[in-house]
């Protein structure tokens, strides 16, 4: 050993960093080798054995799929909407009169004449009065002849609607004999009971000479001793009577087999005047209505009445508008406030009320944007089926506008009748 430590230790130093380096490398070949044998050992177990029970977490594959619509198929009632014309979607809205159909021809029965009307004015219902009836058997084959022509040319099933309230109104007890009843009024000591039954003999009695819509009952209250238009066709002269009466009579008539009509919103009772004849008014605003003249259309509706006719009475406390031509007391007040849902009719559009201020087509279009669904008996009913085509075409009333009526039209039809296309 060298006398000088110093010396020593830096001769000694790079052969210890040599040897140190030889040893770390023996080390890192003997783990690489390691490595790659393990590396080995797995890629030679097939997939299927790779997992063992001391495996802790199992990985499961879920296969994917391609969920299915959820969308349900249109129904019967928006198929056929589908596949009508405008022409069909328009006349649809309206009931008439046979001989306004014919243009005064086959009062009393259905022919040849009728099945070419049909063909080109395909209306959504026909409104039969005492001149039409000449007998039971007779007003019997009228309406199953008409059925038959609508048949042949795939039509929408009509309506065969009549005014039978009884008494003063009553046109199948006055020509075809079926049970006859004093007007309404005199039977309100008789109660809900009296109320229904009578109504379900009514409806019974019309539906087996062919008719399935009865544009009754009243449910206007006596309110004014002075009204003439109504007077005894109201069911009672107390708003609260009337509301319990007329609610029963719409069950009864549903359990003859009828639909039934609430008349005429928002009350008639209470008015000095015809609105036959001319303009009739009314100054009560939405709060006194509220209290009193809607009460039997409340209950009415809520016993499930299939339509509310609207009166011509002029709102002069509301809007100054005839109740027909009002979006507020149609829209607002009758679909709204009252919540009611089936179809809104006019009173007759020949009555000089309206039919004085309009021609039959401005008439008709002006009811469908106040938010009416059919319009009964135009003084002339290809004026008023072209004036509503015409706003259609010209972007005045929007064809949906037109389909969400005639969808209300058809789900009531399509509850006793097959409104399938054939």
């Amino acid at each position: 050993m060298s006398d000088n430590p110093k010396l020593f230790i830096r001769r000694a130093f790079p052969v210890v960093l040599v040897a140190a380096a030889v040893v770390c490398c023996a080390v890192l070949a003997v783990k690489i080798s390691k490595g790659k044998n393990t590396v080995s050992r797995i890629s030679a177990v097939p997939v299927e054995e790779k997992s063992t029970a001391a495996d802790e977490t199992t990985v499961t594959t879920v296969p994917v799929t391609t969920a299915e619509p959820t969308t349900e198929p249109p129904d019967d009632v928006t198929v056929r909407i589908g596949e009508m014309s405008l022409h069909e979607k328009v006349c649809q809205l309206f009931v008439v009169t046979p001989e306004s159909l014919t243009n005064g021809e086959n009062y009393s029965v259905a022919g040849e004449m009728t099945r070419a009307a049909l063909k080109d004015y395909p209306v959504g219902g026909l409104v039969y009065f005492a001149k039409n009836i000449d007998s039971a058997e007779a007003i019997s084959q009228m309406i199953a002849n008409t059925k038959q022509y609508a048949s042949e040319q795939s039509m929408v099933p009509l309506f065969y609607s009549v005014d039978e309230e009884g008494g003063t109104v009553a046109r199948c007890a006055q020509k075809a004999g079926t049970t006859w009843f004093s007007s309404m009024y005199y039977y309100k000591e008789g109660g809900k009971d009296t109320a229904f039954a009578n109504a379900e003999t009514i409806g019974s009695d019309i539906a087996g000479l062919g008719f399935d819509l009865d544009f009754a009952p009243v449910a206007d209250t006596w309110s004014n001793p002075y009204n003439t238009v109504i007077g005894a066709r109201a069911y009672s002269d107390d708003f609260h009577q009337s509301a319990d009466l007329v609610a029963s009579a719409v069950e009864g008539f549903h359990s003859g087999g009828v639909y039934c009509t609430l008349k005429h919103f928002p009350g008639h009772g209470d008015t000095a005047g015809d609105s036959h004849y001319g303009a009739v008014y009314t100054d009560k605003s939405v709060a006194e209505l509220t209290q009193g003249e809607y009460l039997a259309f409340e209950s009415g509706i809520a016993s499930g009445a299939d339509m509310v006719m609207v009166g011509h009475i002029t709102m002069n406390g509301v809007d100054g508008l005839p109740a027909t031509l009002s979006h507020t007391m149609v829209t607002d007040e009758l679909r709204g406030r009252l919540g009611f849902g089936g179809v809104v009719i006019t009173d007759s559009l020949s009555m000089g009320a309206v039919a004085d201020m309009y021609g039959s087509g401005e008439l008709a279009v002006r009811v469908i944007e106040a938010g009416g669904d059919m319009l009964l008996m135009p003084r002339d009913l290809g004026e008023a089926v072209r004036g509503v085509e015409a706003a259609v075409n010209d972007g005045r009333i929007a064809e949906e506008r037109i389909d969400e009526s005639l969808d209300r039209i058809l789900r009531l039809k399509s509850e006793r009748s097959d409104i399938k296309k054939s």
